[in-house]
């Protein structure tokens, strides 16, 4: 231990004697691990606010419909740009059919303008709901309610506003039975969610939520509408999805070769999307830390070789006092070592920076992980001992005579 702990206190006196030469000797090491660093914590700060989005827009228990189906290629939406639009038509062949499901919500989204005396607000995300949204909402409510059934049944002018959106309208103002204007239509407020905050620098409170035959009179009944399912249990979602598909089909009179004209998933669809891409930048993250190590590595075994030439009369001295191969061999691999894992100690700060700079300046959240650090020191240490190796294997060659001569 005290060898080991000497070596290491040599290694750190001359990275602070040669600072420069230092910092260029190490600066492959510390590309590597701050890239590490700062993309690990990055991803991973993204991947549970990602999976909280998806979840609260889909649900982990339902299933969404829709005009197209998820398409990777423009070959591939060539091939269904043509989908015939979802109408109420199929939502109701849906919950006829099956038996599994308990709840269908059609909805359909447009930007519009609201108004509240001299206050506007332009490009409002505008939502229609049918009667089931009570079931998938995700909103809980600051004050006031939600709409109830008979009120949209009855498309009734009625909306619930953002947080954001009634702040914006109302300010300190109680906002409840209060008459805006939607598209120059009149609404009367019946309520106000909860703030959520904002998803990657976008305020998810600023929307209007209104019954789907209201929204249909603001904005026509030929969009494509958007249905989520809601089975009667998380264990027959699979069979909830085979019955919506045979109900569509059936519906749409589609033939047995034919192919679907809508698209069907599910939140796991959404995220193994979003996991594939992660997987590509990981990929590329890999590439650019082994480039950056091989390159770190060599110039760390030139700068070792150089350190044992420089150090050849010491080695002999040693040698001729007793010291064996063994020993000197393992006084350079903990310098090696011990400069290597400098440069992974500097990557990991620098990374932690980047990653706060990034979060600081961007909608990216980011989390940083124990085990990245583990791996950022793991990794540069390996790089010590394995390029290390060749200059603690030559020194602990030298003969102590002839190393002796020199000066």
């Amino acid at each position: 231990m005290y060898q080991f702990l000497e070596s290491a206190r040599i290694a750190l006196n001359a990275v602070w004697a040669n600072k420069l030469r230092s910092f260029l000797t190490l600066l492959g090491n510390i590309v590597a691990v701050t890239s590490i660093i700062a993309v690990v914590s990055l991803i991973q700060g993204m991947n549970g606010y990602v999976t909280d989005v998806i979840l609260s827009d889909v649900g982990a228990d339902s299933f969404s419909v829709q005009r197209y189906p998820i398409t990777r290629s423009d070959e591939d939406f060539d091939k269904v740009r043509n989908n015939p639009r979802i109408t109420l038509e199929d939502a109701a062949a849906i919950r006829r059919f099956s038996s599994n499901i308990s709840a269908v919500m059609a909805e359909a989204g447009a930007q519009a303008e609201i108004r509240y005396r001299d206050k506007k607000l332009d490009a409002v995300r505008t939502r229609g709901v049918s009667r089931d949204y009570v079931y998938f909402s995700g909103y809980d409510m600051e004050k006031g309610r939600l709409i109830s059934p008979s009120e949209n049944d009855r498309n009734r002018n009625v909306v619930i506003l953002g947080y954001d959106t009634a702040d914006k309208l109302f300010g300190p103002q109680d906002p409840l039975e209060r008459i805006v204007t939607i598209e120059g239509i009149h609404f009367r407020v019946l309520g106000v969610a909860e703030k959520k905050g904002s998803a990657f620098g976008h305020s998810q409170d600023e929307f209007a939520l209104i019954p789907l035959g209201a929204w249909f009179k603001l904005f026509g009944s030929r969009r494509s509408l958007d249905l989520t399912v809601k089975p009667k249990n998380p264990e027959v979602l699979a069979a909830a999805m085979d019955d919506a598909i045979v109900a569509l089909r059936a519906s749409r009179r589609l033939r047995a070769r034919q192919d679907d004209n809508f698209g069907m998933f599910t939140s796991d669809t959404l995220l193994d999307i979003y996991h594939s891409a992660t997987n590509g930048i990981f990929a590329v993250l890999i590439g650019v830390v082994a480039l950056s190590l091989v390159v770190g590595g060599i110039v760390i075994m030139n700068i070792m070789l150089m350190v044992v030439t420089e150090r050849t009369s010491e080695i002999g001295l040693r040698k001729a006092l007793g010291a064996r191969r063994r020993d000197i061999t393992w006084q350079i691999l903990t310098e090696s070592i011990t400069l290597s894992t400098v440069g992974g100690v500097a990557g990991i700060f620098l990374g932690f920076v980047l990653a706060r700079i990034v979060s600081t300046l961007t909608p990216i959240p980011s989390a940083v992980e124990p085990w990245s650090v583990v791996l950022g020191l793991s990794i540069t240490a390996g790089v010590g001992l394995f390029f290390g190796l060749y200059p603690a294997m030559r020194a602990a060659r030298l003969d102590p005579i002839e190393a002796l001569r020199r000066e």
